[in-house]
């Protein structure tokens, strides 16, 4: 397994991918993957129509840091006028790449038409690829499953449809949308929809060590990996996966003294970001993943997640890290 980036439009980038996570790939914390040293990030799911809203959620999810370079905001809808408006809007508040959503499962999301339920309307999901392609400037990338269900993996064909169309990029994760997140991900399925494009293809779904980024790359065939549930209380791990590749040598493990300058630093972000009261309660989830495992931590956390003072939150975060 080498190191090698993979080309969308004008952009080579690395290929490990932070994957979109909604309540989870905010601004505070793509800067802190990015920082870390990874490359692509992909912002938060955000609904087309609240995107021209420009509703306050909206705002603060496609929000970018001077820190990113290189973001792409995901987008979800069922509308090819209000999608290709979306993404006009988001490309001229600066992001790099549109990525369009046509594999998230959540009941609500599928219930309005969009995510995983546009892999069922071919036609459907043509308008949106060809109308946000033809409405900006900056590459535009598809996410999606195989399929809706067993009887129904049509990946292969809406990739070669979106190529056709002009998408640059695809992300297939290896479920169907009625298996949600049960079961294991298909990477050996990834391998139908790489045959059926030129176009580089990326696997998702279960990616959460260097053995699983060797295991999926070799039944998949993808270009590159897309990780998501694998980076929480980890923001570093992209970067030590992309040292392995680079280097065929186990990453550095990172420092207990490194760790908490990263949290502090996160959880400042996230308070600056979100403000007092929310922002607290923002980090608890993440303050929960970075502490997971490590020696009381249970007692910490139902300690940690009754604080409501940020300042108060932080010492004793600190207090925590510095007693191991």
């Amino acid at each position: 397994m080498t190191y090698n980036t993979v080309q969308i439009g004008n952009f080579s980038i690395d290929p490990i991918i932070l994957a979109p996570l909604s309540g989870v790939t905010d601004m505070p914390f793509r800067k802190i993957v990015k920082k870390c040293g990874a490359g692509l990030v992909v912002s938060e799911m955000i609904a087309s129509r609240a995107m021209i809203l420009q509703t306050k959620q909206s705002m603060q999810k496609c929000a970018v840091s001077e820190f990113e370079d290189l973001t792409s905001v995901q987008l979800a809808g069922c509308e090819p006028d209000v999608m290709a408006e979306a993404a006009k809007l988001n490309e001229d508040l600066g992001a790099k790449i549109i990525d369009l959503n046509f594999g998230c499962p959540v009941k609500k999301v599928v219930g309005g038409n969009a995510g995983s339920a546009l892999m069922k309307d071919e036609k459907l999901a043509a308008d949106i690829l060809a109308a946000t392609v033809k409405a900006v400037k900056i590459p535009v990338t598809l996410k999606m499953r195989m399929g809706w269900d067993e009887n129904n993996k049509n990946a292969p064909k809406l990739a070669k449809i979106a190529e056709d169309l002009g998408i640059k990029m695809i992300t297939i994760h290896g479920r169907t949308r009625c298996q949600m997140f049960n079961g294991s991900a298909d990477w050996k399925f990834i391998k139908t929809v790489k045959e059926a494009v030129k176009i580089p293809i990326i696997a998702n779904g279960d990616i959460k060590s260097i053995d699983d980024v060797q295991k999926a790359l070799s039944e998949s065939g993808a270009d590159g990996v897309m990780i998501g549930r694998g980076t929480y209380g980890k923001p570093w791990l992209i970067s030590q996966i992309l040292a392995y590749l680079k280097s065929g040598k186990d990453p550095e493990e990172v420092s207990l003294s490194e760790k908490i300058a990263i949290i502090k630093e996160h959880f400042s972000d996230i308070i600056e970001h979100y403000g007092e009261e929310t922002g607290v309660r923002m980090a608890r989830k993440h303050i929960g993943w970075y502490t997971n495992s490590l020696p009381n931590s249970a007692s910490f956390r139902h300690e940690f997640n009754s604080i409501t003072s940020s300042k108060v939150a932080i010492d004793k975060v600190m207090e925590y890290f510095l007693a191991l």
